[in-house]
């Protein structure tokens, strides 16, 4: 560890919060280099939807690589590549009625985000981008300028232009319709608002603070970019795959985005890979207009393909993230209500959960004893204020019911040792 931070740049974020040196996964648990066990509530910030070292994906990745496989390819022609085409096709976009092309950006979900925006762009003759508050769409220079967080804006270092930003769904308060205002700015010519190319969203704000869009909301969003000549397009880099439930988050709903960008559970295995959906019609990129030295991550396909061929070809994963998905909340509503307030706000649905504690000092203080007690999650929110959830989707219901005890334990360990009910109190009489 000491060499770790000797050498590696101060820019590291995630080992301040877990200071243990890790040695290997499986499943939904972290070993550290004493062989202590941690549930991992974090998954990669996402990236690990099935789990670290799945079984079931890793026979793919030896076989592939004792084969010989092809393991970087720029864009030529593979057969991996195709393979992953075909499946993805056949199993995700056709049952869903979806019409997409497939771009392979970048190997993360930042560079598929700059191809979106740039591609945008392009395509309408606009400049101007529509994002929201509280999104987090990347930390490169495009994205970055898309993202509501000041932290990650100002570690650009120069000012961020062609983005505006919307309140989003409740951002106003629960009374208040945004759209409302959207619409307002988008009609008023003097508004000072340019008509964008395209508004960006999530469906689920991940790092926003778990913050979910109505369905209403959603829907009149899509009528008003119908209306106006703006592209839609949604981030499912961080709930897609499978994490609010079903695999796009947006299913059940009645839009279908022009443009969907898509990485970190992508490849099943927590390999680098990304990819940009796009409407036939949208594909305007000329040969090589948009290029990148890793856009083709074979082994990403592999995994990918299998992940797909083996957890979306029946309604079997689905059925459990349901259950599970119950455990979960009823499981977090009873912690929460028994221990700290009955004001305090839960949000998510799937395998996405958040606990709004207010304050983020304790928030910091619940991350703390977790990862003492053996419970590896993270904190979002505006102000790190939201104690986040995001398992594994394979977990078992009896080892998420373990790490919810754990949980439980924690929060009990830092209220009765503290003075933050009478805290929290205070925070909800003032506002």
């Amino acid at each position: 560890m000491k060499q770790i931070n000797s050498l590696e740049s101060d820019v590291r974020s995630y080992c301040r919060s877990y200071p243990v040196m890790l040695d290997r996964a499986k499943g939904p648990f972290v070993y550290d280099e004493y062989g202590n066990k941690y549930f991992d509530f974090l998954c990669g910030a996402g990236s690990l939807n099935y789990g670290h070292n799945n079984p079931i994906l890793k026979k793919y990745v030896i076989e592939y690589l004792e084969n010989n496989g092809i393991v970087h390819s720029l864009d030529l022609a593979t057969k991996s590549k195709e393979e992953f085409l075909k499946s993805f096709h056949r199993n995700i976009l056709a049952p869903r009625n979806l019409n997409y092309k497939v771009q392979f950006t970048g190997p993360t979900g930042t560079n598929a985000v700059e191809a979106a925006l740039k591609l945008a762009r392009k395509v309408t003759k606009r400049n101007n981008i529509f994002s929201f508050t509280n999104g987090f769409h990347g930390v490169t220079l495009g994205s970055v300028a898309a993202t509501g967080n000041s932290h990650h804006r100002g570690g650009a270092a120069t000012p961020l232009n062609g983005v505006t930003f919307m309140p989003y769904d409740g951002y106003m308060g629960k009374k208040i319709n945004t759209i409302d205002y959207i619409r307002r700015v988008l009609e008023d010519n003097s508004s000072g608002i340019d008509l964008p190319a395209a508004m960006i969203l999530e469906t689920v704000q991940g790092e926003g603070g778990i913050n979910i869009a109505s369905t209403k909301w959603l829907e009149s969003l899509q009528e008003l970019c119908h209306e106006f000549g703006i592209l839609l397009i949604v981030d499912d880099i961080q709930v897609g795959c499978g994490r609010t439930g079903s695999f796009f988050s947006f299913e059940g709903i009645e839009i279908e985005p022009d443009m969907v960008v898509l990485s970190k559970s992508l490849s099943g295995f927590g390999l680098p890979f990304s990819l940009l959906l796009m409407k036939p019609e949208l594909d305007k990129w000329k040969p090589g207009e948009h290029n990148g030295t890793f856009r083709g991550n074979n082994l990403a396909f592999v995994t990918a393909k299998a992940s797909i061929d083996h957890y979306w070809t029946t309604q079997e994963l689905e059925a459990s993230i349901a259950s599970k998905s119950k455990i979960l909340r009823n499981r977090i509503e009873t912690i929460t209500r028994e221990n700290i307030s009955n004001d305090v706000e839960i949000r998510g649905k799937g395998m996405v959960y958040g606990i709004d504690c207010i304050l983020p000092e304790i928030s910091a203080a619940i991350q703390d004893k977790c990862f003492e007690n053996g419970l590896i999650l993270e904190r979002c929110g505006h102000v790190d204020q939201v104690v986040k959830f995001l398992p594994s989707l394979t977990i078992s219901e009896d080892e998420l019911n373990h790490g919810m005890d754990i949980l439980e334990q924690s929060i009990k360990e830092v209220m009765t040792q503290s003075d933050f009910h009478k805290k929290i109190e205070q925070e909800i009489i003032q506002n």
